[in-house]
């Protein structure tokens, strides 16, 4: 994505110019504002790369704002800009933290140079945020998987096996970290080659064959050269599958023989190659089902299940839920350059309060949104109501045109689900706290909460 720049400077007409000259010189997007006082609450509420900042303005200058824009964002680029340029100045604002100081009146080629430069410096910041983020995967995946009493002993588990060599089944719902406790496993093993990812239902079966085992040149239409699989990538290393349940059982059989002899042929190839390699699957499925339905390869699923793993959904482990949404405001709000402390009461009972279908991954998802929607200091409920639940309600003049039956139904269901919704994440979930809140009796909030669809499993 291009870089966004904030240029302030009281002149309306430098303002004028500095947007022009960057509008049509770069790539870069740009605000630009005469009130210095604004610029406090704009880098709070959006990230900036660089700050474009005038020295001499009235009402707060621009060394205090500088002092001020760098207690928020320290590692955001600024360049002063003005007219009174001394080497006084130019010392002081370098110690404060500015990257660089023009003179006015400026060259556009010295200007666009400087930000150009600067803009570069941001960029490098960003990647090695980025790779920071990379680098921390495996301690996320340990901290995710060992918060509660029963992950816990999973974790104990994971640290036995990994120092084995024998396959592994994890199973469990969607998003419950399924691929985290691979990751687990594979950092705690001795193994010193790569962890291979590879998600079976989400290439077509046509190539699922290529993709695991390779192929030479020549053996399929628009095979133009020889491609490794990777089965070979992860070589002394692990290969993760998911969702191996989607697996055709052509592609089952070749597994099969790979598991058991430790090797394999390219598609296309008569040569036989032998790698050293630990198998890790995944399925949100019963493959135990998918066998006696034959589905799946009876050999296969026994070769395959000689450590089994299984993961409770989110909504069978709601205290690790407070945990998970603080570090994952901490991870978003710092890829975002966001200061964000945390959540209002309103927030994190909403989020005890769900359901989860999507479990970690899904609330992962919902907190990266709030962060980049989030405008203060707290996620407040506003950021993490769902915007498909939001846009789905009708409109009053919708159901107007309804009628009067159905209109008194819709009118009727729409302030059940709202309402019982907002009592359910007041009350953190609790059904007898809720009631009493409404002012009603426990089996009638019941009532109204199968009235209104909402599929609640949360234990008093």
């Amino acid at each position: 994505m291009p870089g966004k720049i904030l240029a302030v400077d009281d002149e309306v007409d430098m303002l004028r110019l500095l947007e022009r000259i960057i509008k049509t010189k770069t790539e870069y997007n740009v605000v630009t504002t005469s009130h210095p006082e604004e610029v406090v609450k704009l880098i709070k509420k959006e990230y900036f790369d660089l700050v474009l900042l005038d020295l001499r303005m009235p009402g707060l200058n621009g060394m205090e704002l500088l002092k001020q824009i760098k207690a928020i964002e320290p590692d955001i680029g600024v360049i002063i800009i003005t007219a009174y340029g001394t080497i006084e100045s130019a010392v002081e604002a370098m110690k404060i933290g500015a990257y660089d100081f023009v003179t006015k009146p400026f060259r556009q080629e010295q200007l666009l140079l400087t930000i150009h430069r600067a803009m570069e410096v941001q960029k490098l910041k960003r990647e090695n945020k980025i790779l920071k983020a990379e680098l921390n995967r495996e301690k996320d995946a340990d901290f995710i998987i060992g918060k509660s009493s029963y992950m816990q002993s999973v974790y104990r588990y994971i640290l036995q096996v990994a120092k084995t060599t024998a396959p592994v089944i994890i199973t469990g719902e969607t998003g419950t970290g399924k691929e985290l406790v691979a990751r687990s496993i594979h950092k705690h093993s001795l193994r010193k080659g790569l962890f291979v990812a590879i998600n079976c239902s989400a290439v077509p079966e046509t190539l699922i064959e290529s993709e695991l085992f390779g192929h030479v040149k020549g053996s399929f239409s628009g095979a133009i050269q020889d491609k490794k699989g990777l089965v070979e990538e992860a070589n002394e290393g692990t290969l993760f599958l998911d969702e191996i349940g989607d697996l055709s059982k052509l592609v089952q059989t070749k597994l099969l023989r790979f598991l058991q002899e430790g090797e394999f042929r390219l598609l296309g190839s008569t040569k036989i190659k032998k790698v050293n390699v630990r198998v890790i699957a995944a399925s949100n499925k019963d493959l135990e089902e998918l066998v006696k339905q034959g589905k799946f390869r009876e050999d296969l699923f026994y070769r395959l299940n000689v450590i089994r793993i299984h993961l409770p959904p989110l909504r069978e482990r709601r205290e690790v839920i407070p945990i998970l949404s603080h570090h994952f405001l901490e991870k978003y709000a710092t890829l975002n350059n966001k200061h964000i402390r945390g959540f209002s009461k309103a927030a994190m009972k909403n989020l005890v309060a769900r359901d989860w279908p999507g479990n970690i991954r899904e609330l992962e998802n919902i907190i990266e949104r709030a962060v980049i929607l989030c405008q203060g200091e707290y996620i407040e409920l506003t950021d993490i109501e769902p915007l498909a639940t939001l846009k789905s309600q009708p409109s009053f003049n919708e159901i107007l045109s309804l009628p009067f039956k159905k209109a008194k139904k819709q009118v009727l269901l729409d302030f059940y689900h709202r309402y019982l919704n907002h009592i359910l994440a007041q009350s953190g979930g609790n059904v007898s706290q809720a009631a009493q809140r409404c002012g009603i009796k426990r089996q009638y909030f019941y009532r109204l909460l199968k009235l209104a669809e909402i599929n609640h499993k949360i234990p008093d």
